[in-house]
């Protein structure tokens, strides 16, 4: 079916001579056909109210969803985007062309101040496996234009997909020229793995400054995520594909875990605090990124874990590692029982292991998986923030993968602001045990500057971890490209972000064959 579109295309046109811009949100209500009763705001703005772009997220066969916050003055103070506290409408159109001459789907919802004036529609009745266009309108304005694509259906068959994989974006840290690069790939989707924002404070020598302390209110937050949203390559990228994205610590607080913040002496020591600073967060969270209804924090809890499925040929469980671990403890890092993921979560990941028909079984998460000794010689060194803390837990889905002989795991990871690819072992302490899986780290975006190849640091890990195939230490991101013989992880960089203007290359690359664990570099 199609609808004609009667907005001024001119205004689309001259909007979008701007680029793909994105921007994230959080719903109030959608009306299939017109606005809802209530009595809504006169919707004329003092400035650009799509100022924060737009974006799509979570792909389905049928749908997505569609973002965006009415921000005009995006940075005021009170994390109010320059907005009275009334509620807006907000029509939605989305077309098979860029010039939507075939309106397929529109829509209207409601941009509210409980939730920041943000809106996330969840478009359905599209056609798999098809790219599409969207856009947004408040009053005379007019959004500029997304482009989306929906996943295969479900089991079919599927020759093959690509995508990037992201983390780690510190504003201060440097420029996301990175994000320019990706926009122009020719991927299906844009895997975000945590660490979107930055709650800290700025060192005077940042390359991009930004005021204020360390952030704590929900004001604080959103008018950090809108800083962060301003840049006009994030706008670009997410723009130009769907995005499925989790958090990390940083979205929160620095090596949060469960509900233990990592400052205990500090003015979020005690449970209640934290827990109060943490919903605050995940609001923000929300109401700037492309997620469901399902993800809408309920206080201080927030649900992300998830799957995505693109055919026959690729299923993502997105995983959240924060919510629900144990706390760090060197200590106890072999204890048995001790949870990463947390009973119900380790649960829906041994599920969907067992039930998935997909070629490739992938576990997007967040912090490093393999086992990784930072330590010259016989001594031994790990980080009790990543899996090498949670040993058991880890023990756990290896084992479940190698008994039931999963076919095909992948894990991708992000958090450490360094490229690396590693082989999975029955066990990491002998490396003639038996491969059971891959798994690939995503370098950070800007965090921790223009970096350089390997430090004697780098060095000293591929000597202590032989299963550690790789690792660089630059800016960047993934493309990953499988189809049903291999899987392909190009590692892309730049050479600096300290200024905007790097280019972009393929640092290396890597594949892995269908039924043959290992890594193989090209």
């Amino acid at each position: 079916m199609s609808i004609t579109g009667n907005w001024d295309r001119r205004e689309i046109s001259r909007r979008h001579l701007l680029g793909w811009a994105g921007i994230g949100a959080g719903t109030l209500a959608l009306a299939s056909h017109g606005l809802t009763g209530r009595a809504l705001a006169r919707p004329f703005f003092a400035g650009d109210p799509f100022s924060l772009g737009v974006a799509s997220g979570d792909p389905l066969p049928d749908g997505v969803v569609l973002w965006t916050r009415l921000a005009p003055e995006p940075l005021a103070a009170d994390g109010s985007g320059g907005l009275p506290p009334e509620t807006y409408g907000v029509r939605w159109e989305v077309a098979e062309d860029e010039a939507f001459a075939r309106v397929v789907r529109r829509g209207a919802a409601e941009a509210g101040p409980q939730l920041g004036h943000s809106v996330h529609v969840e478009v359905d009745g599209l056609l798999p496996g098809r790219e599409y266009f969207y856009r947004f309108k408040a009053g005379p304005e007019i959004s500029p234009v997304g482009r989306t694509k929906t996943a295969p259906a479900a089991n079919a068959p599927t020759a093959g997909m690509s995508f990037a994989v992201a983390s780690c974006q510190a504003y201060q840290s440097g420029f996301y020229t990175a994000y320019k690069h990706m926009a122009e790939e020719d991927v299906d989707l844009v895997v975000h793995l945590g660490d979107y924002i930055y709650e800290g404070g700025v060192s005077a020598n940042a390359p991009r400054q930004h005021d204020g302390p360390e952030i704590e209110t929900l004001a604080d937050y959103r008018n950090r995520h809108a800083l962060y949203r301003t840049d006009e390559d994030l706008q670009a990228a997410h723009a130009a594909f769907p995005w499925a994205v989790t958090f990390d610590d940083h979205e929160v607080d620095n090596n949060w875990a469960g509900e233990i913040p990592q400052d205990r002496n500090g003015v979020n020591a005690t449970r209640e605090s934290f827990l109060a600073r943490r919903a605050v967060a995940f609001q923000a969270y929300y109401e700037h990124l492309p997620l469901r209804k399902s993800a809408i924090p309920q206080g201080s809890d927030m649900l992300v874990y998830r799957r995505l499925t693109y055919g026959d040929l690729a299923e993502f469980g997105v995983l959240d590692t924060r919510q629900y671990r144990d706390d760090q403890d060197a200590a106890l890092r072999l204890q048995a029982g001790r949870q990463m993921t947390g009973p119900a979560q380790e649960q829906f990941v041994l599920d969907g292991l067992a039930n998935s028909r997909a070629r490739w079984n992938v576990l997007a998460q967040q912090v490093f998986f393999a086992q990784r000794d930072f330590e010259p010689g016989p001594a031994e060194r790990f980080s009790s923030d990543a899996w090498d803390g949670y040993v058991a837990a880890r023990d756990r889905i290896l084992g479940f993968v190698q008994d039931r002989a999963i076919a095909n795991p992948v894990v991708l990871t992000g958090d450490v602001h360094k490229h690396y690819a590693a082989e999975l072992k029955a066990n990491f302490a002998d490396p003639e045990s038996q491969t059971i899986g891959s798994e690939f780290v995503a370098t950070s975006i800007s965090t921790g500057g223009d970096g350089q190849d390997i430090s004697a640091g780098g060095t000293t890990v591929l000597a202590e971890n032989p299963h550690i195939r790789f690792t660089n230490e630059q800016r960047g991101y993934l493309r990953c490209i499988l189809d049903q013989q291999q899987w392909r992880t190009d590692f892309r960089v730049v050479p600096f972000v300290s200024q905007p203007g790097a280019p972009v290359s393929t640092r290396a690359s890597y594949v892995v064959e269908a039924g043959r664990p290992g890594l193989q570099a090209l």
